[in-house]
């Protein structure tokens, strides 16, 4: 392998394992101050027990993401220096802004919630856990404006051979950053839901704890059915995003090949990038693609045979993660519908809180399916229509990057498997006495 694939390999590698533990920290967050608030107006210790104990798990996961992100950052500069120099004007001040404001506040006050039980007063304690919430996400806005920049370039100037910041307002109010923002926060926010049903799912069937699993579980049914509905509607807006600023990505998420009014969608498609079209292509509705494209049944949806071939992205792999996101997104609402339906009733469903437990790994499944989409469906680009991934990687030896992949590989195993086991013990030990 060349540099330029060595080098998104380690980065892939990096992101990928470091928003194992974004999204729950962004959900569980707001989960644990909702239990909190609940607690501080109706002094039901049970819910300050809901919150210690969630709260724990939450800790296990903040440690590890923080690691994780420290050195993710770093790769900026050691693999994608050139990429740095010609746009960290703008980039990179996105990133000192979430590192200074929205990480330090979330750590401040992290600190505060977990070391101030009864030494603060109620009041501030629950602020403190609110704040966290409020950092958590705020930080990931930061992180989503800059990655949006990177999907729709807005508010620069081309100066001395590089990009300069020239609106920042405009940077900051990218529809495309948004709808990116909205449908992550809404996905985080649905995997927390889940992530607290299966384990409450799993201790109910034992019969563990029963009134305070219960609790646990009816907060977070109807929490989970609204965002898993969120997360379709959403997904839908950003899909017309992407159909207006992105017309390639949407055709490869589709493998959609010929330029067309009216477009079909077609329910089973097989791609064939060497033959420009698919291999196979059945049960086509006509105008359904234009009409989740552009809302109009009508509308012209363009095909990739209109992209020269090196600015076409790679078709199978972003129609793949395309259909397995969406795929994921039908079945959500539905388990959630469930949960919440049988809440009063959950021993007599057995088989839900059997399935509930499984069901927690498929929204990290689903969140990263939907980021390859998002990364592999700008290539070839880096800064969409902007600057090339093969002019923004450093200029080391592809050896050196091999070298440091395999470290990568080798320390993030490990990592995960502590976190797994730290998750997986704490979680089936309970609740403190």
């Amino acid at each position: 392998m060349d540099v330029v694939m060595l080098s998104r390999l380690q980065f892939a590698v990096a992101v990928f394992f470091h928003f194992i533990f974004v999204p729950l920290t962004l959900g569980l967050s707001v989960l644990i101050a909702v239990m909190q608030t609940i607690y501080y107006r109706t002094g039901n210790e049970t819910y300050k027990r809901m919150a210690k104990f969630w709260g724990k798990l939450f800790l296990i996961n903040f440690t590890l993401g923080v690691v994780t992100g420290i050195t993710l950052e770093f790769q900026f500069g050691t693999n994608w220096s050139r990429y740095s120099e010609y746009v960290g004007d703008i980039f990179g001040s996105l990133l000192a802004i979430e590192a200074t404001l929205a990480f330090f506040l979330e750590s401040t006050f992290l600190a505060v919630w977990v070391f101030g039980w009864e030494r603060v007063s109620k009041k501030m304690h629950l602020f403190a856990i609110w704040a966290v919430a409020f950092a958590s996400n705020l930080s990931g806005l930061w992180i989503i404006l800059a990655n949006g920049w990177m999907q729709n370039p807005v508010g620069y100037v081309i100066r001395n051979n590089r990009a300069e910041l020239d609106n920042f307002l405009t940077v900051l109010s990218n529809p495309y950053a948004w709808g990116q923002f909205f449908h992550n926060l809404f996905a985080a926010w649905m995997l927390a839901g889940f992530f607290v049903l299966g384990i409450s799912a799993w201790h109910l069937l034992r019969r563990n704890e029963e009134d305070f699993f219960n609790r646990s579980f009816k907060l977070a049914a109807g929490f989970t059915l609204v965002l898993a509905i969120l997360v379709a509607v959403q997904g839908h807006n950003h899909g017309n995003t992407v159909a207006k600023l992105q017309p390639a990505k949407l055709a490869a998420m589709e493998s959609h090949w010929e330029t067309q009014k009216s477009a079909p969608m077609y329910l089973l498609a097989v791609p064939d990038e060497s033959a420009e079209g698919n291999a196979i292509q059945i049960f086509g509705i006509p105008g359904v693609l234009s009409l989740l494209a552009f809302n109009d049944p009508s509308a012209e949806v363009k095909g990739l045979k209109d992209f020269p071939k090196e600015d076409r992205p790679p078709v199978l792999l972003t129609f793949l993660n395309f259909r397995l996101m969406v795929g994921l997104g039908t079945l959500f609402p539905l388990l959630a519908g469930a949960a919440f339906l049988f809440r009063n009733r959950l021993q007599d469903k057995p088989w839900l809180l059997k399935a509930l437990p499984w069901a927690i790994p498929l929204p990290y499944i689903a969140i990263m399916a939907g980021w390859a989409v998002a990364e592999i469906g700008r290539q070839p680009w880096i800064v969409y229509g902007m600057m090339r991934t093969t002019d923004a990687v450093s200029p080391v030896p592809a050896s050196s990057v091999a070298v440091s992949l395999l470290a990568f590989g080798a320390v993030y195993t490990l990592l995960g498997v502590l976190d797994i086991y730290l998750l997986r013990k704490y979680a089936r030990k309970g609740p403190a006495a």
